[in-house]
């Protein structure tokens, strides 16, 4: 009875018992303290397991899984660890790439390692797996339990069967010790030294090596971490890494569903979706389900689910009725069949701005929003008006002794004419009703120029003072753009810029603001120069302060000093040249036109400047060039 052993009380208006009590004595009290954590990875992977029985009638035990399944650590050794559980940070990434690792032992050492403190150790680890550096051993006697982890201490429990091995600790003793080093009780360390030297004398090892020995012991209790730990993070890991590997679209698939509450990071995985080559399709009332899935294409489908304005109610009946009575035909169709008290005018007209509605026939979505003369309604209305006439006829026979002999059909309407919605602002549609653009980006039209002359993302803003007194260059679609007037009476702006990863708010002051308000318009795309500095009033925090700004249409004209072609001579042809030398020639411009040729095979590569050439780099030139497909280009 716990009630018998420590202080206890109730939770707040539950009769669930809690207690706080210092975790340093409460194991001397009897108790053993235990942390459960929620993980919502583990709900992750059951749905992508759930989504894999679906789409290809397979059940998966995920605790059975080989350990040594050769696609999940070609996948760690890529450093393509997205989505995946404790390995996805780019310092990790970085490591994955270096070390190449090749059993589960190595995975469990890394997440060790990759914590402030052992962090440093992860060079000579990878070194040392490689055998570009010497595995080496204070003791013979060591190489028994260092052995794994090529010399390098790593688990605290290496330090308990160690110490029992070097100088003759029981397993109290040694438990005693872990939890010395694990909670730095100083006191207790310094009465273990003396154990410990007294016990390695005993045995007959060097007082001086066993003194280094413990030396290194007490910086390791620093960073002391449990073996057993690490491999249960490191397993569930490897899980997710299998499922990635094996089964992507449906794991990334539900990943995006348990991501969807967070802009940054949906917007993140969209986009390893799309480099991982799994198309992510927007909303579709014939195919989506509530969350995130796949189509038997192999495609990821958004869920009905996420779309701002449609109810839970509307989406399952949306759903079941398709299941039972197969997929709609059009809007007519859609408003027959799913009952008006489910699906409202308020959720017809987010379903049509999110493209739910996009595979009913060649209607435009803007058309939906076109209102008729001649009555005053727009085409959702129209549909809307239609369905509830047909439900509430339906409902009006089963009531009737007579049926519908001389009941009269009911016209089917015709969805006005209007204007077409631009590229872009389909886009903004589609972001008001979900949070983000599905179907394309603004930015799309500029990839080029933002990975020519951008330094940063602007995800990589998260942490400024890691860039304080840095320069960045930075290119988006200006949002949320205000002028405005100080208390002291002088004009300012600010704005915020937006790019593929996230954004980030700036402001303009004097000079500044006078210098660069004409590019201060709402989705205004620009090219931003700024300079990471502290903040006025709080130099203990920092701020992306902007010193030129140009419009980003203009960026490869003015910028651009020279574009480099890059031709490997098994491809060269006189009709390769001739293919060139027709695109270069239909952009005129000032860029000066390089061609590289190279040999891969013996590692040569020869620059060849056009003497008369000069283009102008646009989106034409570059769609072009992409088209010949052998083609390589940089700009410098």
């Amino acid at each position: 009875d716990l009630t018998e052993i420590i202080p206890v009380a109730t939770s707040k208006d539950t009769e669930l018992l809690i207690t706080q009590y210092d975790g340093k004595v409460i194991e001397d009290a009897g108790v053993i303290k235990m942390d459960f954590l929620g993980l919502k990875t583990l709900t992750i992977i059951r749905d992508a397991l759930r989504l894999i029985e679906q789409n290809h009638g397979v059940k998966i035990d995920i605790d059975a899984i080989p350990l040594d399944d050769t696609k999940t650590f070609e996948l760690y050794q890529r450093g393509e660890t997205n989505g995946t559980f404790q390995f996805e940070s780019a310092g990790m990434q970085k490591y994955l790439k270096e070390l190449r690792p090749d059993k589960f032992e190595d995975l469990i050492a890394m997440n060790a390692l990759y914590r402030p403190g052992p962090l440093e150790y992860i060079p000579n680890f990878i070194a040392r797996k490689h055998g570009r550096e010497a595995v080496a051993y204070d003791l013979p006697a060591m190489e028994e339990y260092l052995q794994e982890s090529y010399g390098i201490t790593v688990y605290q429990e290496q330090v308990m069967l160690l110490s029992q091995k070097l100088a003759g600790f029981t397993k109290g003793d040694a438990d005693t010790l872990r939890k010395a080093m694990g909670k730095k009780q100083k006191d207790v360390l310094d009465k273990m030294k003396s154990k410990f030297m007294d016990g390695c004398k005993a045995n007959g090892h060097d007082p001086e090596v066993c003194e280094k020995i413990w030396t290194d012991w007490e910086a390791f209790a620093s960073y002391a971490f449990n073996k057993s730990h690490s491999t249960c993070y490191a397993f569930v890991a490897f899980q997710t890494a299998y499922l990635k590997a094996h089964y992507p679209a449906e794991y990334m698939a539900s990943v995006l569903t348990h991501n969807l509450g967070t802009i940054d990071k949906i917007t993140f995985f969209m986009e390893e979706c799309r480099r991982m080559g799994i198309p992510v399709l927007g909303p579709d009332v014939n195919e989506s389900l509530y969350d995130f899935s796949v189509n038997q294409q192999g495609q990821i489908r958004f869920g009905l689910g996420a779309v701002k304005g449609v109810g839970e109610n509307a989406v399952i009946s949306i759903i079941d009725e398709r299941t039972k009575e197969g997929p709609y035909e059009s809007i007519f169709d859609l408003t027959k069949r799913v009952s008006s008290k489910a699906m409202n005018k308020k959720c017809l007209e987010s379903l049509v701005q999110a493209g739910a509605l996009d595979s009913l026939g060649s209607i435009e979505r803007s058309r939906y929003f076109a209102i008729d003369p001649k009555d005053n309604a727009n085409g959702i209305e129209k549909a809307i008006r239609f369905g509830s006439a047909l439900q509430n006829k339906q409902g009006s026979m089963q009531n009737s002794l007579f049926g519908d002999d001389h009941e009269e059909t009911i016209a089917l309407p015709v969805i006005p004419e209007g204007e077409f919605w631009n590229n872009l602002e389909k886009l903004r549609k589609e972001k008001e009703v979900i949070g983000f653009y599905i179907s394309g980006h603004p930015l799309d039209e500029y990839r080029f120029e933002i990975r020519s002359f951008c330094s940063h993302r602007i995800e990589q803003l998260a942490n400024l003072e890691e860039l304080k007194n840095r320069e960045v260059s930075i290119a988006g679609i200006l949002t949320e753009v205000n002028h405005r007037i100080s208390k002291n009476g002088k004009p300012f702006g600010s704005f915020t810029v937006e790019d593929y990863t996230g954004g980030v708010q700036m402001v303009l002051f004097g000079e500044d603001y006078m210098k660069m308000k004409e590019y201060l318009a709402q989705e205004s795309f620009v090219f931003i120069r700024a300079k990471v500095q502290n903040r006025f009033n709080a130099p203990d925090q920092y701020e992306v302060r902007p010193y030129m700004m140009q419009y980003l249409s203009d960026v490869s004209d003015k910028m651009a000093k020279s574009f480099t072609l890059k031709l490997p001579l098994s491809v060269l042809s006189e009709g390769l040249i001739d293919r060139l030398s027709d695109v270069l020639s239909a952009s005129p411009g000032n860029c000066q036109v390089k061609i590289q040729v190279s040999d891969p095979v013996d590692n040569l590569a020869v620059d060849l400047p056009s003497r008369k050439l000069r283009i102008r780099l646009n989106r034409q030139l570059l769609e072009d060039l992409d088209a010949i497909g052998t083609v390589e280009y940089q700009v410098n």
